[in-house]
């Protein structure tokens, strides 16, 4: 049980900083650095939960030597970031294209990014949820039926 109340930890621990950290950045969570540019929308705050909530439940289902999801995961957490935050407030795609090229482009595929997002994160987590648990399939005497 304790095993399962530090995956439990870290878990809840991802969502609710990833969620501050994203929502800080983006403007989603006001502060006083910065204005977004970008109007927040219900779809942003949508897109932010979700992402910071699939990101806990990842990491809940993570185990040390299963690490191959780790690049879906990450893909898409980074295209999540994508589709709540403000296009033109990210100083790596302003470098990248200009804003102009941004807000015509970008802006109105935000959408489409949060449901890949939500796609990608939905799958991984439901084809590892599939996957046999090496550690209880360790700790069950072979030929016993569960009820």
């Amino acid at each position: 049980m304790d095993g399962f109340r530090k995956r439990l930890a870290k878990s809840v621990t991802a969502a609710v900083g990833s969620f501050v950290l994203f929502g800080v950045v983006t403007d989603l969570i006001p502060t006083p650095l910065y204005i977004r540019q970008v109007p927040r929308t219900e779809l942003d705050y949508l897109f932010l939960v979700l992402t910071a909530a699939f990101l806990g439940l990842y990491v809940f289902q993570r185990t040390p030597d299963r690490r191959s999801d780790d690049g879906t995961a990450t893909t898409g957490a980074v295209v999540g970031f994508l589709a709540f935050g403000c296009p033109i407030c990210n100083a790596f795609l302003l470098a990248l294209f200009s804003s102009s090229a941004l807000m015509t482009y970008l802006d109105p595929l935000r959408p489409v990014l949060g449901v890949l997002s939500v796609a990608l994160f939905g799958g991984l987590l439901y084809s590892r949820s599939q996957r046999a648990c090496d550690s209880c399939a360790d700790a069950e005497p072979t030929g016993s039926t569960s009820d």
